[in-house]
């Protein structure tokens, strides 16, 4: 019971940033027990990741948390990489429900929605709440909102906006430890089965790009091969691939183009042969060597920050800062690197000769206010920038659906396409006169030869203008898809299709689109009115690891999850042996990096690389009694068919006693892998 009230007493503390209790002292059964009954989902709601709809009454045994989210919104996206971490402990224990209540109408659809499922690797049941049913049942109002409901089917917390692992980490454990002391029986640890959306290729060398860089000064293109975690750079006349950066697996590491790692990078900007690079989840700004070949970070450390930095105050030491996704980049005449830090809704400077960091355009509060000077200036999740010169920078403001102008020579910011009513909630398909046009979650924005500046208005799948001298804004491609889908087809403004593009560049008469859920670049001859789609003269240089089709493994869902019995132990240094039996003509595959991670209750103590089918993994044991949970993800193929991979998930619950009447320091997880039955 000691280590009950010591839990207790973080998950009071979990549950004050969960709950935002008013009392300052709760008992274990107002902390973990609710009152009132969770309401039973709506029988006519779209499900993804999961065959069948579920229900609370089926969900009882299940802490079951609901994160009410929308796909364009940052702050929901912090959330997912969280929620992950929570998955991944309580696996047995805990569901996750991904309840979408879209705010714009492109994000409403099912399908589009299925999209952002897969291209963020989620791994729960979204539900399509379009019509905000869900969300009302359960009193959100905002997003994000997380609700959390007890084992016994009774909602217990609800509570807006981005919560810590920790806290999560804190508030379940006790629950799970309370309900158990009552009775081990309460909470269900049968794993839900899934059926996972996005294992299949699309067919394309590249994977939701997100911006791209045309230079016409080197013939070179560059591309944010978003999802798969690296950067390509293409020969704008011959199409052909001449470099890759980054090993296409997701990480932050910096190093040599082939080891260095990226997670989900966007905008680019090229300053003589480096390239300076916003990786949104890693939180940093990375700059590339073309010559030396080489990654490096020069501002962020990592981490996602949760505080805002003094406007205008440099900073001399960026790499100790944590940033907070920051989304495109963009370099002006003096060699300043502006910063679209669309996770605090504001502008950076960095000052790559003395090394300086500051926020210089918003005071963070997110919102649409325009017409004030830059620090009095309110924005909503920045993430395309186009410095036109003269201390002018335009800005694609995503969340309030408008481009807005930085005029630091003037210090004002004002609106130049979308709403102009200082409102996030005014968004549409509408050409015509600034103040009486519309744009939906626009998120790129670029200027061409003659002062024109194009819009990359990406929910509404088009692309769009602002004439030089002119105030109105009008389609210039794409026919924005039926029913808030887009498309996908060449050819001249009458028939060309997009499908929520977030980038664009231009170079020599010719706009370069990154068409992200076509998973294409698209480029845009202006003279001749046609659009055409970057076929790569080489495509087989871009396959890579990821590009294996990932497929569902032969062992069932009911087998993912094996309990061993009491394993007496020695403390100290010891290991755990990984036996794996294949079929014969399967193998794991070398193309893709197989993990055996090991948690105790307090967290992460080993991971490991499984190259073999005979893996041992040290580590450490405390004398006394515990658990340790080893996670497999294997990654296997048939001989000489590494190109279609499948995936095998399985969890060991490993109870154990450590203490000196035992000499024994290894266990061994035998896994026989079956074939899939294709």
């Amino acid at each position: 019971m000691r280590r009950l009230s010591l839990l207790l007493g973080l998950a009071l503390v979990a549950l004050l940033a969960l709950g935002g209790l008013a009392q300052a002292q709760r008992t274990p059964k107002e902390l973990f027990e609710g009152e009132v009954l969770a309401p039973e989902f709506p029988t006519d709601l779209d499900w993804i990741n999961i065959d069948n709809p579920l229900t609370m009454s089926g969900l009882v045994g299940k802490i079951v948390i609901f994160d009410f989210w929308t796909y364009g919104c940052v702050n929901c996206l912090h959330v997912i990489p969280v929620l992950e971490q929570v998955e991944r402990k309580y696996a047995e224990e805990v569901v996750v429900i991904g309840v979408h209540s879209a705010k714009f109408d492109n994000e409403g659809q099912t399908e589009n929605l299925r999209q952002i499922v897969q291209r963020y690797g989620i791994h729960h049941p979204v539900i399509n709440d379009n019509d905000f049913e869900v969300w009302g049942s359960y009193g959100a109002r905002a997003w994000p909102t997380i609700a959390v409901v007890d084992p016994r089917g009774y909602w217990v917390i609800r509570q807006s906006g981005e919560i810590p692992f920790e806290a999560f980490d804190n508030y379940l454990s006790g629950m799970i430890e309370y309900y158990d002391e009552q009775d081990a029986s309460i909470i269900d640890r049968t794993p839900l089965e899934l059926a996972l959306e996005g294992a299949g290729d699309p067919g394309t060398p590249l994977l939701y790009p997100g911006k791209v860089l045309a230079d016409s000064a080197s013939d070179r293109l560059f591309i944010a091969d978003s999802s798969h975690n690296r950067i390509v750079i293409a020969d704008l006349n011959t199409r052909a691939v001449v470099d890759i950066i980054g090993s296409s697996a997701r990480g932050k590491d910096d190093g040599g183009f082939e080891s260095a790692t990226f997670d989900k990078p966007q905008g680019m900007a090229l300053a003589g042969d480096l390239l300076y690079i916003a990786d949104v989840n890693s939180h940093a700004i990375r700059v590339a060597d073309l010559v030396e070949r080489v990654v490096t970070t020069v501002a962020g450390d990592g981490i996602m920050g949760r505080q805002r930095l003094p406007f205008g105050r440099p900073i001399e030491a960026p790499t100790t800062v944590s940033l907070r996704s920051p989304w495109d980049v963009e370099f002006d005449e003096a060699g300043n690197l502006h910063i679209a830090m669309a996770g605090t809704h504001q502008l950076y400077i960095y000052e790559p000769e003395g090394g300086f960091l500051y926020p210089s355009v918003g005071n963070g509060r997110e919102a649409n206010l325009n017409d004030v000077s830059l620090a009095d200036s309110e924005l909503a999740q920045p993430s395309g920038l186009y410095y036109a010169g003269d201390g002018k920078l335009y800005f694609a403001d995503s969340e309030s659906s408008t481009i807005r102008l930085a005029d630091f020579e003037n210090d004002l910011v004002t609106v130049v396409s979308g709403t102009t009513n200082n409102h996030l909630f005014e968004y549409g398909d509408i050409d015509g006169e600034l103040g009486m046009n519309r744009l939906q979650h626009a998120l790129g924005v670029e200027g061409g030869l003659n002062g024109d500046i194009y819009i990359a208005d990406t929910y509404n799948s088009r692309i769009k203008v602002i004439r030089a001298g002119e105030t109105a804004t009008h389609t210039l491609f794409g026919l924005g898809g039926l029913g808030g889908l887009g498309g996908y087809a060449d050819g001249g403004s009458a028939v060309a299709e997009f499908d929520e593009p977030g980038g664009i560049s231009y170079a020599d008469g010719i706009l370069y689109v990154a068409d992200t859920n076509n998973h294409v670049i698209r480029t845009i001859d202006l003279e001749a009115g046609l659009v055409d789609t970057f076929e790569f003269s080489n495509p087989e240089a871009l396959a890579i690891e990821s590009d294996a089709v990932t497929l569902l493994g032969g062992n069932s869902a009911d087998d993912r999850s094996v309990e061993l019995e009491l394993q007496l132990l020695a403390p100290g240094e010891g290991a755990l042996s990984l036996w794996l039996e294949f079929p014969d003509q399967y193998k794991i595959n070398p193309l893709i990096d197989s993990q055996l991670e090991v948690h105790s209750e307090e967290g992460l103590i080993a991971t490991g690389v499984v190259a073999g089918a005979r893996f041992s993994l040290p580590v450490e044991l405390s004398a006394g009694e515990g658990r340790l949970y080893a996670d497999l993800t294997l990654y296997y193929c048939r001989e000489g068919a590494e190109a279609l991979c499948f995936i095998e998930e399985v969890r060991w619950v490993i109870p154990y006693e450590a203490g000196d009447s035992s000499d024994r320091s290894e266990v061994t997880l035998y896994r026989e892998v079956v074939a899939p039955d294709l």
